[in-house]
């Protein structure tokens, strides 16, 4: 008689856990890492395990290859969560694995989600890491740069795990389609094409992968003992994709310089990418909107100055009525930045003008620039020597307002294109005529 899948009880685990890979045969993905010859294939083939770092994202197996290198070390294998756990418990699991080292036995501590341990709690780690206590093999999503104090993560090889490519992960749903340990005593009907689908939607996370199909077959239509899975039925399963990102980590500065850098190649299929990336996991769009201001006058700047004014708009915009509605006007202002002339001549020009009042002796405000609101003001002569450009045909003057150590410094130097082209040849003329007058009064 055929078994359904609702009296089977070796599916009441979830699909994930059942299919957990127990050897490196088993294990899918991370090629660059595992495959033959690589760095960490050949330290756990001659059981050199040292302590180490996992980053990647969600689902990519970061659990997973720490259980089978405890394996295949033989050695103890303690499961430590950053979430549950504090320093007491630390300590404890340190003296057990203390104990451990002194009868001749290793202990693998893994430690999911490493990043949310405090910094003491991460030092807690160190003298045991150092001593050989313990191997730590320790998960995260986040910047081991960032997040990992330096002195452990000085003592711990960074290995990066990658999300899984759309192929691996149909290898994977097509093991579980077949496995005893899937729902290979199982009869399903499901097309390959819905397959695909669910690795595209899984965005190279197996678990969420798992979790996809393990959700369709259970909701499938039961027809003379065989689980149909239609198109239907899948497409109201992944309806909504949640996209990686992380408003205050990595991913965050990763798209928003993705945004940047796309815009300032002049990309705009690429910057309006980025930017629903940004949206659709959930971005606040005044931030995507504050940015396109600051990038406004950087990189586009005197080239077209209509730039700003798009952006401040939009800014509004953004403010007045919020998303989902203000996409259009966000995709407005990144479209016009990406195709606007480039000029980065403002943030040029204030940066090394930073330089100088950082680095140079503060010098006084010359006499001539300063106001003189007091009689003994004036009695110092503050403000003599001033001229009004306004009181001159050409609403110009020769008058030197630099310092006089940094007289004839050039820190705005426009470039000839867009609008700015014309800023350029104004300079040129103002620098003619103050040559010239200088030369009249004999200077």
């Amino acid at each position: 008689m055929q078994t359904s899948l609702f009296d089977d009880q070796s599916l009441r685990d979830p699909l994930a856990a059942r299919l957990r890979p127990q050897n490196l045969a088993e294990y899918v993905g991370q090629h660059h890492i595992l495959g033959e010859g690589k760095v960490l294939s050949r330290l756990i083939e001659s059981d050199q395990i040292p302590s180490m770092i996992f980053w990647g994202p969600p689902g990519v197996g970061k659990t997973t290859l720490a259980r089978i290198i405890a394996h295949k070390s033989e050695a103890e294998f303690i499961d430590f969560s950053a979430v549950t756990s504090g320093i007491k418990e630390i300590r404890q699991v340190m003296q057990q694995a203390e104990a451990s080292r002194r009868l001749g036995e290793k202990t693998i501590l893994f430690v999911d989600e490493i990043h949310r341990f405090n910094s003491a709690q991460q030092d807690a780690f160190l003298p045991f890491v150092e001593k050989g206590s313990i191997i730590l093999i320790g998960a995260t999503t986040e910047n081991p740069s960032f997040e990992i104090n330096a002195a452990l993560l000085s003592r711990c090889k960074v290995f990066v795990l990658h999300a899984l490519k759309e192929a691996d992960i149909v290898t994977l749903l097509q093991h579980a389609l077949t496995s005893p340990q899937g729902f290979g005593n199982v009869a399903v009907s499901m097309d390959e094409e819905l397959l695909h689908m669910i690795a595209l939607f899984a965005n190279g996370d197996a678990r969420t992968a798992l979790n996809t199909l393990e959700m369709v077959i259970v909701n499938g239509e039961v027809r003379d003992g065989t689980i149909w899975v239609e198109k239907e039925m899948l497409e109201q399963c992944i309806s909504k994709k949640s996209l990686l990102y992380d408003k205050q980590g990595e991913e965050h500065y990763n798209l928003i310089s993705a945004l940047h850098k796309s815009m300032r190649n002049s990309d705009v299929q690429a910057a309006i990418y980025w930017l629903a990336r940004m949206l659709e996991a959930g971005e606040e769009p005044l931030y995507i909107a504050r940015r396109l201001i600051r990038f406004a006058s950087e990189d586009v700047g005197m080239a077209d100055s209509r730039a700003l004014e798009i952006c401040v708009s939009v800014f509004q915009a953004c403010h007045f009525i919020g998303m989902p509605e203000c996409s259009v006007h966000l995709t407005h202002a990144v479209t016009y930045l990406s195709l606007a002339p480039k000029s980065n001549a403002l943030y040029r020009a204030y940066e090394s003008a930073k330089q100088d009042a950082f680095n140079q002796m503060a010098e006084p405000v010359p006499l001539h620039l300063r106001n003189a609101v007091t009689k003994l003001m004036k009695d110092l002569d503050y403000g003599k020597g001033y001229e009004y450009a306004h009181d001159h045909e050409d609403q110009l003057t020769d008058m030197e307002c630099l310092p006089d150590s940094l007289q004839g410094k050039m820190y705005y130097q426009p470039k000839a294109i867009g609008s700015e082209a014309r800023v350029v040849q104004r300079m040129k003329d103002i620098a003619q005529w103050r040559a010239q007058h200088s030369q009249q009064k004999g200077k």
